[in-house]
């Protein structure tokens, strides 16, 4: 069974840092890409950033310069790095991947920027 479990939110300073993860579990970590992303509230979902099977990364202009995601094929996890976090940035943040033409999704962390 695909299962992804996100971790690491908070509350944080403008300017400030913050690290989230995604666990997965039940299908072949290194065979597919992973993403994040996030929801603020009253917003659609918007993706932030996608790690490929390749190790290539992309990044939605509004985080480019600040975000950095990445992976571990021998953990099954995939990092989240956030600097220069900005009060726009507070949303709830997900981890999501597509196996065989499913998307599956975490419960979310909340992330809120904040003095």
């Amino acid at each position: 069974q695909v299962q992804v479990v996100e971790s690491g939110g908070g509350l944080v300073q403008p300017g400030g840092s913050l690290t989230l993860s995604c666990a997965a579990s039940g299908f072949t970590f290194s065979n597919y890409a992973m993403s994040w992303y996030r929801q603020a509230p009253g917003k659609q979902r918007e993706l932030v950033a996608t790690v490929f099977n390749t190790g290539r990364t992309s990044y939605a202009d509004f985080v480019k310069g600040r975000f950095t995601i990445s992976r571990d094929n021998a953990e099954n996890t995939v990092p989240l790095q956030m600097n220069s976090l900005k009060p726009e940035d507070t949303a709830v943040y997900y981890c999501n991947t597509i196996v065989v033409g499913k998307w599956y999704w975490g419960q979310g962390t909340q992330v809120i920027v904040s003095s």
